[in-house]
């Protein structure tokens, strides 16, 4: 890729005009341009008697340009998905408790997934266990506190339970 001034990669020319498209044809003055045709087809009907040609025009056109857009905006989706999971993976690096597991985990498979949702609803069971909704970050540093609390606590009650105190 070849370098503009400012120090910014090129952009292909794909790039450039399905981003250009997918912010046009989602702003409200494309929505009521589509709107005005499709009033203006459906006024047109009586005229030419609601024919089969009449319904192929908007058949038609919806279907070419529907083909078209599911790649343009398929483009800027997963575009926009990559710079979303980029981000995500250097606050999850950047954070000393956060479990680095989670770095790429969308290149995981739906069983490894699957592996790890259920340690974060054993986790969910740790938190609903504490006072402090921040106390947990890992999975095994979930187990070590609620073990070492649970003994504190165990500890706690047989000292307010000996003899001599009330």
């Amino acid at each position: 890729m070849e370098k503009k001034k400012g120090d910014k990669k090129k952009k292909g020319i794909f790039e450039i005009f399905s981003e250009k498209v997918t912010h046009a044809t989602g702003s409200t003055p494309a929505f009521l341009i589509a709107l005005g045709l499709v009033i203006i087809w459906m006024g047109t009907g009586p005229i030419f008697n609601y024919s089969e040609a009449w319904q192929l025009v908007i058949n038609t056109g919806t279907t070419i340009v529907t083909f078209l857009m599911v790649f343009l905006i398929q483009k800027s989706q997963n575009k926009d998905s990559l710079a979303i999971q980029l981000k995500l993976n250097e606050l999850v690096a950047a954070h000393e408790y956060a479990s680095n597991r989670l770095v790429n985990i969308e290149d995981m498979t739906e069983d490894e997934l699957k592996v790890i949702k259920k340690y974060y609803r054993k986790l969910s069971q740790f938190s609903k266990q504490e006072q402090n909704l921040q106390t947990s970050h890992s999975i095994e540093e979930a187990e070590d506190n609620h073990e070492f609390k649970a003994g504190a606590k165990k500890s706690d009650l047989k000292k307010n339970k000996s003899p001599g105190k009330k």
